[in-house]
């Protein structure tokens, strides 16, 4: 961990080599929480792990100087960035196609079951995350951080520095506005 640790503050101060360094050694990371958010699908789409993940790792490099801390702060962002992509994703689908039939994009979560899971509905959830964000930042990383990258409330806590009762309070809180956002 100090080594990824000493790479991440490297890559935060703009050492290109150190966030090639970090991105590789944290890789197969990445590509496991991608897949683990894109297996719901039965069905065909455009975007896959690898897509997701070169896709991401794209954003923060162009992000430039990216000040994380360590691992936690790492894969938060990671998270944030993954939303971006797949929110984006699914609005150039929605443009392209105009609900023509095509298969949908679909979340491995408890708010994509319960809404269905289309492209539509990703934007949905993405514009919902913007009023929460209004109303309480917090619940939206933590929504980031557990439904698009897949992170457990240990990780969450010592990301954000609260505890996991907390966390599971936030995420509970989050739910249940998102929903009635959404409904």
């Amino acid at each position: 961990m100090t080594e990824l640790t000493n790479l991440l503050a490297a890559a935060g101060k703009g050492d290109a080599a150190a966030a090639n360094a970090a991105f590789t050694m944290l890789y197969d990371e990445l590509r496991r929480l991608a897949r683990a958010k894109l297996r719901a699908h039965q069905t065909f789409t455009l975007l896959d792990t690898t897509a997701l993940v070169h896709e991401s790792y794209l954003r923060l490099s162009h992000a430039g100087q990216v000040g994380v801390a360590d691992r936690a702060h790492f894969f938060a962002y990671a998270a944030r960035v993954m939303r971006s992509v797949i929110v984006d994703f699914a609005r150039a689908r929605l443009a392209e196609r105009r609900g023509g039939g095509q298969s949908p994009l679909t979340l491995d979560t408890h708010i994509a079951e319960s809404i269905g899971g289309n492209d539509a509905d990703v934007v949905r959830i993405h514009d919902a995350l913007e009023d929460l964000g209004q109303v309480n930042p917090r619940l939206v990383q933590v929504v980031e951080m557990r439904y698009f990258a897949g992170l457990t409330e240990r990780q969450i806590a010592e990301s954000l520095g609260i505890s996991e009762r907390t966390v599971k309070r936030d995420w509970e809180k989050a739910r249940v506005l998102m929903l009635a956002a959404l409904g």
